[in-house]
Formats: structure tokens, sequence, C-alpha cells
């Protein structure tokens, strides 16, 4: 798997609004990550995202749930 090395990203103006929830100390994490980067936590979270589908096996899925 490769490393993930998160940049500034161009906004392409076609994103949908979404409510998140999650634990307080998750977005304190990606606050400092992202103030160090230079980029919004939104800007993070959507390459989080975009990194975690890439790598989903969903093969080694379907047969964990098939057990």
């Amino acid at each position: 798997m490769c490393k993930f090395l998160p940049s500034k990203k161009i906004n392409t103006n076609k994103n949908v609004i979404i409510s998140l929830r999650t634990e307080s100390s998750k977005v304190e994490k990606i606050d400092e990550i992202a103030c160090k980067i230079d980029v919004s936590r939104n800007n993070l979270i959507d390459q989080c995202i975009d990194y975690s589908l890439g790598y989903l096996d969903f093969d080694a899925i379907k047969n964990k749930c098939n057990k």
C-alpha cells in the first residue's frame, strides 16, 4: 500500500454537503494535520476518503460477511 501524502487540492465546485459525526479527538487530530500542511479540514477529510476508497478490498469484505 502506498503512503498517504495529502496536498492542496483544487476545488472543482462539484462537492455535496454532508454531515459527519465523529469523536472530538479525531477532529482535533485532523485539524492539527490540516494546519501543518496548510489545507482545510474538509479538504483533508476528502483526500482521506479518496485514499481509503482506493484501497478498499471488496472481496475480503464479501468473504468475511459470507462466513
